[in-house]
């Protein structure tokens, strides 16, 4: 016992060292005020220079009062950002940019930062121990176009845009939105019902064509080769591009990240975008709408959240994602495609995607495996990276290549017979995503591919349009590894998933790698031991049939769960199996 009161005195003593070692910035002593539509981007780059200087190293606190502040291009800071599963367009404008730093808390205390233009709300970079809380982020002038269906006839499609967007015909009469710095001619869009924002059903990725829009009369306009007999009047359309320049929130190579009770509630990208960095913590993290009273139906352009080669531990709890055209998580690392061979130990590796590239890929000490492309078949063995230099040009930054020597000569690999990828097991994560509510989004709930353990318990996916859980590994499209090894996915509850078809929506729950040579894949590519993916005590609310599809699994349980069938729509799926097993083995329904 008085060992224990020793220790526990220490512990304090030693919490409140640090607590009276951080420094607290007041940023309205800065000229960081709320209130007014004011630019602060100028001098919320000189504020973050002069703290660094004044802070000397010791940890920090960047205390802002509630309220609005306002942030445009002009005088934000200019980066070169090469961001994982964005468009890779340089410089960005950087709202809030904190590079460098160690122990760094931003305390928002429920401010609302509003950004103009198309910009890079806050990035941290290169930080280790650092807290983001209390908080959110939105624009101004959003990219993605709300309109409402007024009129939907034989002849075309009358349409109202929503009060905030500004828009035009251009000179070739086509309808277009535009901002500060920015024009989008809308070529496609998501559908939502306007009393439930559910997305319409069997609408999926809308087809639009303003070509020779007129105005008919003030804000009202009539597209006559816009013709879709599903878009009812009344129903509200997310009009957009594919661009996504920029998340709302950029993370890279930090380590121990708290983010706490922050909201994104529009980014011309993702919500928020982690590349190469160890130990991040979402709570209360949310990509979503104002509240239940908000006018707009959408937030982000694409996924709500997105991990690129992250390793340690993910974990995302308590969140609410609703709105975005794309999934609520997707954890991931990036194949290289082998492209030549330098020597027995040297090989050259590249990036292949458009959107992922100009990133380190990996470090000396890595530990890597290669994977036959056309049957997702792993070579044996596992490899230690003892050097890795870009290919292409001097600096990683901004690299499609990289050259890349091992411990040892590489056997089993010839590049004429077989294209390969090479996988990085180190930047691989465990991952912990509970408590969670996915609704009403474009495409599908969550995706994850890793081998490290992950736990996907007590969630809510209520019309996630897609699949709800995506199990995946792809070395020939994405470009996205890998192969799931040890996956438990319990208590959660599914409500009318599948009321529209995306890429790999083939049942609630998709285990759907990219294979194409599925017939001569003798290796099966996830699991690997009995009961590896374990899917236990959910449960079903679905008006349709499939229920789990799986390709290329060795090891699923699937037992005590509830599968509740209902009329809240017409059966359609092409797949009427609840359960469509494609090369599984050591399977165990109940």
């Amino acid at each position: 016992m008085k060992r224990f009161v020793t220790s526990l005195f220490l512990l304090v003593c030693s919490l409140s060292f640090v607590l009276a070692q951080s420094q607290n910035f007041e940023m309205s002593k800065y000229g960081i005020r709320p209130g007014n539509k004011t630019n602060l981007s100028a001098k919320m780059q000189k504020t973050i220079q002069k703290i660094r200087k004044e802070a000397a190293g010791s940890p920090v606190v960047l205390q802002f009062e509630e309220g609005q502040y306002h942030f445009y291009p002009k005088g934000a800071a200019l980066r070169e950002y090469y961001i994982s599963n964005h468009d890779q367009t340089n410089p960005k404008y950087v709202g809030i940019a904190l590079e460098d730093f160690s122990n760094l808390t931003l305390e928002g205390n429920g401010a609302e930062f509003i950004f103009h233009g198309v910009m890079l709300p806050l990035s941290l970079l290169r930080s280790t121990d650092c807290t983001l809380k209390n908080f959110s982020i939105d624009f101004a002038d959003p990219q993605i176009l709300q309109v409402k269906v007024l009129k939907n006839t034989e002849e075309g499609i009358t349409f109202q845009p929503a009060p905030w967007v500004n828009c035009r015909i251009s000179k070739d009469q086509f309808f277009e939105g535009y901002g500060e710095g920015w024009n989008v001619r809308p070529g496609t869009g998501i559908a939502f019902e306007e009393e439930t924002k559910h997305v319409v059903y069997r609408t999926s990725d809308l087809a639009i064509s303003t070509k020779g829009v007129k105005e008919i009369e003030k804000g009202v306009f009539y597209a006559p080769e816009w013709k879709d007999e599903r878009l009812i009047p009344g129903t509200v359309i997310a009009m957009r591009d594919y661009a996504r320049p920029t998340p709302g929130i950029f993370l890279s190579h930090n380590k121990n990240t708290q983010i706490q009770q922050v909201k994104v509630h529009y980014a011309y990208g993702m919500g928020l975008l982690a590349q190469l960095c160890e130990n991040i913590t979402l709570d209360g993290f949310g990509v979503c709408l104002r509240g239940d009273d908000d006018p707009r139906y959408f937030t982000t352009q694409a996924d709500a959240t997105h991990f690129s080669s992250c390793k340690g531990m993910i974990r995302s709890v308590d969140g609410l994602y609703e709105g975005m055209m794309d999934d609520a998580i997707n954890i991931h690392g990036t194949y290289l495609k082998l492209i030549s061979k330098v020597d027995e130990r040297t090989y050259v590796g590249r990036y292949m995607h458009p959107q992922a590239w100009g990133f380190d890929w990996g470090f000396k000490g890595d530990s890597v495996q290669f994977v036959r492309s056309q049957t997702m078949e792993l070579v044996d063995g596992h490899y230690a990276v003892t050097a890795i230099v870009p290919n292409d040009q001097q600096e990683v930054q901004g690299s499609k290549e990289f050259k890349i020597t091992f411990d040892r000569p590489v056997q089993g690999i010839e590049l004429t017979a077989s294209s390969y990828g090479i996988e990085n097991l180190t930047w691989t994560p465990e991952v912990y995503f509970a408590g969670n509510t996915i609704r009403n989004n474009r495409a599908r709930g969550s995706l994850f591919s890793t081998p490290k353990k992950t736990v996907v318990e007590n969630n809510v996916f209520d019309h996630t349009s897609g699949t709800a859980i995506l199990l995946c590994g792809d070395c020939n499209g994405w470009f996205e590894t890998g192969a799931c090894r040890e996956v438990v996915i319990r208590n959660n509850k599914f409500i009318n998933a599948l009321t529209n078809m995306f890429q790999f929506t083939n049942a609630v729950i998709s285990i759907y790698p990219e294979i194409p040579n599925l017939k001569d894949q003798v290796k099966y590519f996830h699991g690997g031991k009995k009961g590896t993916i374990r899917i236990e005590n959910n449960q079903f609310d679905m008006f349709d049939t499939p229920v789990l599809y799986a390709k290329s699994v060795d090891g699923l349980v699937f037992k005590n769960n509830v599968i509740r069938k209902n009329d809240s729509y017409k059966p359609f799926h092409w797949n009427q199996n609840r359960f469509l097993l494609e090369k599984v083995t050591n399977v165990e329904i109940e």
